[in-house]
């Protein structure tokens, strides 16, 4: 049985009630805008989906031969260093990258949009999962360097899909303002990836933070991503639970930014249309 979507331009939109009725309704489509996604970002690539895997591998690499013999940062509890960095590495790239493809997804599918009515929102969360897949299938390496290390995967481990999916409502919460921004500056694109590498430098991902200088802590802390690295490296290979405020800062930054994304794109989502 066939269902038909009927659009009503004059219908209110009741801020995540409409979004996630959208998104429901629309599920085909999400799905295969997901492995869109995930396919054609690699469609003509030699070796495919494997850049998923190399990728933070060759970033690892770099990183692990400048700063883990040339400073040779020392680690609390003794985890090795290329642990350390890749988780690291890991999460802020699932960061940035899924950023800056929400952010770009209204304005790369505005062919489709300004022809046929789809909601938005779902090419949006569409680019955010597809990141989030690619997260998932980048942990692989981390296990096994984990397990060629001797630090070993704790039970903790099946918790990380908590952080995971509080980062991608982080991300889609993000994305969802860049979008509405790109529409009619497009210029926010590339402001956006430069913003996204500043914060990543804020994030303790290469160094630790016992090198960093008293009065510079308060913002690392205020930095939103510390909270998710501290309980996703906790879960992934440390097999402890990140202090409490952590856990706090982490869930409410994740609703509260999902919210004003929502709230600023159905503000704006009837010009939007217009623009595009």
């Amino acid at each position: 049985m066939t269902t038909t979507h009927i659009y009503d331009s004059d219908e209110p939109r009741r801020p995540l009630a409409t979004e996630w009725s959208n998104i429901w309704g629309y599920r085909g489509l999400l799905k295969l805008l997901v492995s869109r996604d995930l396919t054609a970002r690699y469609k003509r690539s030699t070796l495919g989906v494997w850049w998923t895997l190399l990728n933070p591998l060759f970033t690892m690499a770099v990183l692990w031969v400048v700063f883990g013999n040339f400073f040779r940062f020392e680690i609390p509890g003794d985890v090795p260093y290329v642990v350390y960095l890749l988780s690291g590495i890991l999460l802020i790239t699932f960061f940035s990258q899924g950023v800056v493809a929400t952010g770009s997804s209204i304005v790369n599918s505005s062919g489709i949009l300004s022809k046929v009515y789809v909601p938005a929102e779902v090419f949006s969360l569409a680019a955010a999962i597809a990141a989030l897949v690619n997260f998932g299938i980048s942990l692989m390496v981390l296990v096994g360097i984990q397990l060629v290390s001797g630090v070993g995967v704790p039970w903790t481990v099946v918790l990380v899909p908590i952080p995971a999916f509080c980062m991608l409502l982080l991300v889609a919460g993000i994305g969802l303002l860049v979008a509405s921004a790109a529409v009619f500056f497009f210029d926010v694109l590339d402001l956006i990836q430069v913003l996204t590498q500043l914060i990543s430098y804020l994030t303790p991902t290469f160094y630790p933070i016992s090198i960093v200088p008293e009065r510079f802590l308060p913002l690392i802390y205020a930095n939103p991503l510390y909270s998710y690295l501290v309980v996703f490296r906790g879960f992934m290979y440390e097999g402890v639970f990140a202090p409490g405020w952590t856990f706090a800062y982490m869930i409410g930054t994740s609703i509260a930014v999902l919210a004003l994304g929502v709230w600023v794109f159905t503000r704006s989502w009837k010009r939007l249309v217009v623009v595009l």
